[in-house]
């Protein structure tokens, strides 16, 4: 799949590894940056949705995306790399979310969103529908301030280029993700209600996010590939 990502803020919190592992498929471990986990929400605007070759679907293809995400490795082997793992992905196209469950063993689920711009920020709002799962909403407005310095802990969130997901039968799969490096800029967010950790079982810290923005980047996307 090639798609791009647009308007995207990475706002991540620190949180325990011990509270995070529990909540992770059988073969995934806690990814850490100097000992400490991190758990992310990141609300962006999907475009040019499409398989590769083939061109975008007017109505299909773009549509605003919410996750709530971690940093895994595959517990050993040579194979295990640094990626993503997902708790819930939140987005408005039923095709697209009806898509990423089958294929992609993702934790897609279907919500009235909406993303907008209005002068320097983006305005997001994201409500579950009833029936998927238990109830997320998440309002906020950010921005991005100007380009960011390159740092270890920046690099650590940011810099993955591939998931990890599990089958309903607890298979374990990986998907490589290519993209350029990432044009962050520093951030600043005004947050409303943010339930979507919450509905995951994961209590956020009462302390600022670390933040960053980016107002776009290419990527694609390739097929699971089963581990083991």
């Amino acid at each position: 799949m090639k798609q791009w990502w647009r308007d995207l803020l990475f706002a991540h919190w620190p949180v325990e590894a011990g509270r995070i592992a529990p909540l992770l498929p059988a073969g995934l471990e806690v990814d850490t940056h100097e000992g400490q986990a991190w758990v992310g929400i990141v609300p962006f605007r999907m475009s040019g949705v499409r398989p590769r070759f083939l061109p975008a679907v007017p109505g299909l293809s773009d549509f605003p995306e919410l996750n709530l995400r971690t940093y895994v490795v595959a517990r050993g082997g040579e194979r295990s790399r640094p990626g993503v793992y997902f708790w819930s992905l939140d987005a408005t196209q039923p095709v697209a979310v009806a898509i990423a469950r089958r294929f992609f063993h993702l934790a897609y689920r279907h919500a009235v969103m909406r993303c907008e711009q209005r002068g320097e920020w983006i305005e997001y709002s994201s409500r579950r529908r009833e029936g998927e799962g238990r109830a997320a909403e998440l309002f906020c407005r950010y921005r991005g301030t100007g380009p960011a310095p390159r740092t270890g802990l920046g690099e650590f969130l940011t810099s993955r280029y591939c998931l990890y997901t599990a089958d309903a039968a607890g298979r374990l799969y990986r998907g490589e993700i290519d993209h350029a490096p990432w044009p962050l800029e520093n951030a600043e967010a005004d947050w409303g209600v943010n339930t979507i950790a919450a509905a995951a079982g994961i209590t956020l810290p009462d302390c600022p996010p670390v933040l960053h923005f980016s107002r776009a980047i290419e990527v694609v996307i390739f097929p699971l590939e089963r581990m083991g």
